[in-house]
């Protein structure tokens, strides 16, 4: 299969960035704009991509659209799509590169394919690629290997395997490493602030482990604004791990401590202000 042009929903701050990667390959890409927010609107324009309003039109003009966004929309935004694929009557393909459990990505194959597309697994590691940042598409399914062709400097595409649901697999247990331990670290840091003993904690990481607290300042200095897309991804976790009663209950709290943290954000931002105060501690 050859791409050409490729479509992407929706370009916020990761589909954004990927977009001007994919531009850069020299391909065409396109969003439809249709209902979307004013962020998305001015994001779009500043990586000049071509809005082609509706979704139906971008499944009948492109041959390739990527789903990036909110893991909690995914099945949504499938649905729309498989609507469209019947509409239009194309057999786009559709990739699915969001943070969700191989059972919902498997949910949202049989929507695609129903519908006529043609459905590839996919999962994002790693930072947007702007600037010199690299990060990594993981992909699998039948013909995975056409994603190659989105490959870059900056955008580096391995695939998996042949199964729906392989990419998804590494990005849960990739996602739960990383997001989940900044959620024990973030809700021990916020312990040791209430009961008075932040300063003593600081000290002692500093000495006995100061990887991990290089990482934890690093990471949680970037997580309250981004709290509100993790709740989803933890659920998604937790369903991941179902069949492990313990973790899954891991995971869910997970959920639950990043609502706290997006309504902190969105609120007073005591919370926030106390992570911050503990990861400026010594310069």
């Amino acid at each position: 299969m050859k791409i050409e042009r490729v479509g992407v929903m929706s370009p916020g701050d990761m589909g954004q960035a990927v977009a001007i990667q994919l531009k850069a390959r020299g391909l065409n890409v396109c969003t439809a704009l249709e209902r979307r927010s004013e962020r998305s609107r001015v994001l779009a324009r500043e990586a000049g991509l071509t809005d082609v309003g509706a979704l139906e039109r971008l499944v009948a003009e492109c041959d390739a659209v990527l789903s990036i966004m909110d893991p909690g929309a995914a099945v949504d935004f499938a649905r729309a799509a498989a609507h469209a694929l019947r509409t239009t009557g194309r057999n786009t393909l559709v990739v699915d590169c969001n943070a969700i459990a191989p059972d919902t990505v498997r949910e949202i194959s049989d929507l695609i394919k129903q519908a006529g597309g043609r459905f590839l697994d996919a999962g994002i590691i790693g930072p947007p690629p702007r600037g010199k940042v690299k990060t990594n598409l993981f992909t699998s399914g039948p013909g995975a290997a056409d994603l190659e062709q989105l490959a870059g400097p900056q955008l580096i595409v391995h695939v998996v395997g042949e199964g729906i649901g392989d990419a998804s697999a590494l990005k849960m247990c990739y996602g739960a490493l990383t997001k989940g331990t900044q959620a024990l670290g973030a809700a021990m840091l916020l312990a040791a602030t209430r009961g008075g003993t932040a300063d003593a904690l600081f000290a002692e990481l500093q000495g006995s482990q100061p990887q991990m607290l290089a990482w934890l300042k690093r990471g949680l200095a970037l997580m309250p604004p981004k709290a509100y897309r993790w709740i989803a991804e933890m659920h998604e976790i937790a369903d991941f791990v179902g069949e492990d009663p313990a973790a899954h209950e891991l995971y869910v709290g997970a959920a639950h401590f990043y609502e706290q943290i997006a309504e902190d954000f969105e609120g007073d931002k005591k919370e926030v202000a106390a992570l911050e105060a503990f990861m400026s501690k010594g310069g």
